[in-house]
């Protein structure tokens, strides 16, 4: 009776209701959080669990905090979700996403089914498709990685490596776009591979069946994929100016692209996910984290991306204190362009175009979805996986049509910029 006297109300309700906890009292439940969202089955927390905020949702089968203690603070868990040691907030874990101890998961990341990652991996702004697996010792925050088929089949991201997410002009538009939404999504696509002890320069694109060796920091775009790629460790001098941008057609393009795929992902969730979530226990809770999460991501898009234009001119000012002729021109013309555009180019992407286009392609593909949820299936990714070429196809081009149209609008804003 001392011992239940020191647990709180809400530890104490948490038991009565089936949660197991094998040391009470040295778990911590927020004031903030419902019980209520938390499911009755196959709930262990370990010693050291502390849970807060009001939206937190925690599925059947979800473990914390086996390795190390746990901190989970506003996240959405979903079915047989392990945590086993870090710190958790205002993101969201599909169906057994796991993650090892000294994890460190910041805001705006989405884990879809049985994407993990080993001990001490911090992510923010980050989304893995499904069996997605990150190594040990690994920062790699604004980043979306897609591609392989299952867990013997994956995409792997080396131990010890670095996607490099901020500049020597202190800016933050640098998100790296590691496969697509219209082609991830269907399951199907070649892993890539980022070998360790390495590192990728944001924004970046790389495409399915890329390999990037071990030790190398890439600093291309190899969207076209299959190809294996490398980096020595030469050293180039150049004088440094502080708030200059050479070229920036290639950092432009590449932040386009990846806004319109995260909007394409968007109507993926809408129309094809939403229907399976529906299906499970806090299946509504857990499908309106993840498109809180999505809306979340392209916030922090827009928001890195206007800060870039806004630091335009100043570069355009040092432009025409350290080049001259056709040089500075060229520069100052691509900056200008981009700047004086921004308000067109953010429209592009808060206009809601994505819900108006490739309506056929979509009604059609929801269509085959939906006949496979009336014939009893039940599991996302096995329904997924289980398309033929000619229906995923379908709803690759739907998808497709989507980036395509809002990243062409964006070009028409800014021609030079189109290649």
């Amino acid at each position: 009776m001392g011992d239940e006297k020191r647990l709180s109300d809400t530890v104490i309700r948490l038991m009565e209701r089936g949660v197991s906890i094998p040391n009470p009292s040295s778990v911590e439940i927020g004031d903030d959080v419902e019980i209520e969202r938390i499911s009755r089955d196959g709930i262990v927390l370990y010693s050291g669990t502390k849970i807060y905020g009001s939206s937190t949702l925690i599925c059947a089968g979800t473990r914390l905090g086996y390795e190390a203690p746990v901190t989970l603070s506003d996240c959405q868990i979903g079915p047989g979700v392990e945590l086993k040691g870090g710190f958790f907030k205002k993101s969201v874990f599909l169906e057994k996403a796991n993650m090892a101890s000294g994890a460190q998961v910041r805001e705006g990341c989405i884990l879809e089914e049985e994407a993990n990652g080993s001990h001490t991996v911090g992510i923010k702004q980050t989304i893995l498709f499904p069996f997605v697996t990150l190594g040990s010792l690994i920062n790699f925050c604004d980043c979306f990685m897609a591609g392989g088929t299952s867990r013997k089949n994956h995409s792997e991201v080396g131990s010890s490596y670095i996607h490099f997410n901020y500049t020597p002009n202190q800016d933050k538009a640098t998100a790296s776009l590691i496969g697509d939404v219209p082609r991830g999504v269907m399951l199907d696509q070649s892993p890539i591979f980022l070998g360790g002890q390495g590192g990728l320069v944001g924004p970046a694109r790389i495409g399915y069946g890329t390999v990037i060796a071990a030790g190398s920091v890439y600093r291309g775009d190899c969207p076209e994929g299959g190809k294996r790629l490398s980096e020595g460790n030469s050293i180039v001098e150049k004088n440094f100016h502080p708030g200059f941008y050479g070229d920036v057609q290639r950092r432009v393009s590449n932040n386009i692209f990846y806004l319109a795929n995260l909007l394409a992902l968007k109507e993926w969730y809408i129309h094809v996910r939403k229907p399976f979530f529906k299906l499970q226990e806090f299946g509504a809770e857990l499908y309106e984290g993840v498109r809180e999460k999505l809306d979340m991501a392209i916030e922090e898009r827009l928001k890195q991306f206007a800060a870039l234009s806004e630091k335009m001119e100043q570069s355009i000012s040092i432009a025409g204190r350290i080049f001259d002729g056709e040089a500075a021109k060229d520069l100052i013309g691509l900056k200008r362009e981009f700047s004086n555009n921004w308000s067109g180019i953010e429209e592009c992407f808060a206009g809601k175009y994505e819900e108006q286009t490739a309506l056929d392609e979509r009604d059609a593909f929801c269509a085959i979805i939906r006949e496979r949820v009336a014939e009893g299936e039940t599991g996302y990714l096995s329904t997924i996986q289980s398309l033929g070429a000619e229906e995923k196809q379908k709803g690759t081009v739907w998808l497709q049509s989507i980036v395509d149209h809002i990243a062409g609008r964006v070009f028409d804003l800014i021609p030079s910029y189109r290649k």
